[in-house]
């Protein structure tokens, strides 16, 4: 039995006979919460996602590190993009080819993203929809970004492609990674045009381009943005997810498990989830410093030599956001393992258990549950340095919450239900080739 009052959905008989509850369930997503997108250039997008046409030395594409075997993950905590061979947790460095480090940060999931609320991304919301730009939007390039995106989406395309770790490749090895090291990124003979020439050399992704878009009379028409954007495109039909069973719950269509409902009743309550993961994507949009242990790299420049990894602070340089990292959406969560913003995690039951209670946990943290590809660099730099997990541990401004480990499985049941069948399985899938002739990333 279920009514609405202000927007709250009273819930009768959350679990086993408990009493008539109030919760602050957020309501169902609907259409009009998603933006449009032709079908042509729809699926002009899918062959560029998954096309390694788009990286330095031909050899990554979108989906190597967003795969929807992988939840639109990668299935490790830190990847490697330029010199790794394989896909997922069989990924591996290739000896031809060593990667200099792995990609500092796990690999987010791409679930809903061309959603309008949407208008933050990455872990640090390095690229954010900013009105008082001249371009709408605030990237690392500042004023040398390009303009003409449809979307905050299609405008974060644009930058895995520069990064040598993810797609450009290092300094020597091809002509987009020389363009990146020198500078050269925007304007005729930089790296995006560079990598549009490629594209418009292809004569099917080229009659496909001029047919979709009013633009584009010819081939040298195509610019990055147009790539991007169709990119983009499919990124918000394919990875639309708002038909799991949670979304039935909220539409009265169907009734969720009975441990689900107590991992319900617990998230949207007492274990106070809702506060950071709230709306109709489980997410705030906003940075929050919870104490998750850092391995890897760190987001550092070239020039500096730590391995810590600061967050929303090297965005916006305040001391305050020290540690804090974006609030992900927990659509499909429970296929897009490892988590945390380092992947620290590799189940939803530990990293839950740890959330609860980040500062000690973080004294405790087992390293045994991360997934790492074999490469001979030092993972646990800040994690060994006292100074820099108290640092870490610091930030984190939340009391800890007390959880059983029944309270955590219901928490689990719950995140399960969250689960979409349908965009899990995918409305385009992978396609068997793409127009470059290169290999498709596939398990």
């Amino acid at each position: 039995m279920r009514r609405f009052i202000s927007g709250l959905m009273i819930v009768a008989g959350l679990a086993c006979g408990s009493a008539l509850a109030e919760l602050p369930l957020p309501a169902a997503p609907t259409d009009a919460d998603f933006a449009s997108h032709p079908p042509d250039l729809v699926r002009l997008g899918w062959h560029l996602f998954y096309d390694p046409i788009l990286s330095g030395n031909r050899e990554v594409a979108c989906a190597t590190c967003h795969h929807p075997a992988f939840g639109t993950s990668d299935g490790v905590s830190l990847g490697l993009g330029d010199g790794g061979k394989g896909l997922g947790p069989a990924r591996v460095a290739d000896a031809d080819n060593m990667p200099e480090q792995r990609i500092p940060r796990n690999s987010p999931a791409l679930w809903n993203l061309g959603a309008h609320e949407f208008t933050r991304m990455f872990h640090d919301g390095r690229i954010e929809v900013d009105p008082s730009r001249e371009t709408g939007l605030r990237t690392p390039l500042e004023g040398d970004m390009m303009a003409g995106f449809a979307s905050l989406l299609s405008a974060q395309n644009m930058f895995p492609v520069l990064s040598p770790d993810e797609m450009a490749g290092h300094y020597s090895e091809n002509e987009i990674a020389q363009a990146v090291r020198q500078g050269r990124i925007t304007g005729a003979g930089g790296a995006w045009d560079m990598i549009a020439q490629r594209v418009r050399d292809i004569p099917d992704y080229a009659e496909r381009f001029m047919a979709t878009q009013d633009d584009i009379s010819t081939p040298q028409d195509i610019a990055f943005t147009h790539i991007s954007d169709a990119i983009a495109a499919f990124v918000a039909v394919e990875f639309r997810s708002d038909t799991s069973p949670f979304d039935a719950y909220l539409r009265g269509q169907g009734d969720l498990a009975e441990g689900a409902a107590r991992g319900m009743g617990l998230f949207y309550g007492r274990a106070t989830c809702s506060s950071c993961h709230s709306g109709p994507f489980q997410t705030d949009h906003g940075f929050h410093a919870r104490g998750v242990p850092q391995l890897g790299p760190g987001k550092a420049a070239r020039f500096e030599s730590h391995r810590r990894d600061t967050g929303r602070m090297r965005v916006t340089g305040r001391t305050e956001d020290a540690f804090a990292f974006r609030t992900p959406s927990l659509r499909n969560v429970a296929r897009s393992a490892p988590y945390g913003h380092a992947g620290s995690h590799a189940t939803l039951a530990g990293f839950i258990r740890d959330h609860a209670d980040p500062v000690a946990a973080l004294m405790r943290y087992d390293r045994a549950q991360v997934i790492l590809p074999d490469l001979p660099v030092d993972d646990w730099q800040i994690m060994d340095d006292p100074v820099e997990r108290a640092a870490i541990a610091e930030a984190v401004q939340t009391p800890p919450i007390a959880l059983s480990d029944g309270d955590i499985a219901d928490i689990v049941a719950f995140l399960e239900s969250l689960s979409d069948a349908q965009a899990l399985a995918g409305r385009l899938g992978v396609p068997p080739d793409v127009p470059s002739g290169l290999v498709v990333p596939n398990p």
